[in-house]
């Protein structure tokens, strides 16, 4: 059994919707996951991944470069990880988070980091702390 960490591609948008839609609970149409790829490709700082498995699409990873002008310095921001609920508890997941951290290393980045929501907070959280990220904050949203 293969496997490949590659970056996304057009002929990957109806599995991604599958997954962004798994992980949001909310339909995500074929059109719009085309126009997020769309904005990722012409973004420099913006890299979707994906973790194929004998040809399948596993999971995907949304990867960026944020600059942190406090300190000078780079951090890779984990944006997105989604593995199918069919491939979970298979360690895909801590495939692609080492992943994101030796790429980060590559980029000159300080560290990794990620924001996630409260709807997964026993699961994922646990997750991420038993790979060593610490909770530092809270992220505050006003829409407009």
């Amino acid at each position: 059994m293969t496997h490949v960490i590659r970056k996304a591609k057009k002929s990957d948008i109806t599995v991604l919707s599958h997954l962004m839609e798994e992980m949001s609970g909310k339909p995500i149409s074929q059109e719009d996951m085309y126009n997020r790829l769309k904005m990722v490709e012409e973004s420099s700082t913006d890299t979707i991944f994906v973790y194929e498995k004998n040809s399948e699409i596993q999971a995907t990873l949304v990867f960026r470069i944020r600059e942190n002008i406090r300190e000078v310095s780079r951090y890779g921001e984990i944006c997105i990880i989604v593995v199918r609920s069919s491939a979970k508890r298979h360690g895909i997941g801590r495939q692609l988070m080492d992943f994101a951290e030796h790429l980060a290393k590559e980029l000159g980045c300080k560290g990794t980091y990620f924001i996630s929501g409260f709807g997964r907070k026993a699961e994922a959280h646990q997750f991420y702390q038993d790979l060593g990220y610490k909770i530092t904050g809270y992220r505050f949203v006003k829409e407009l």
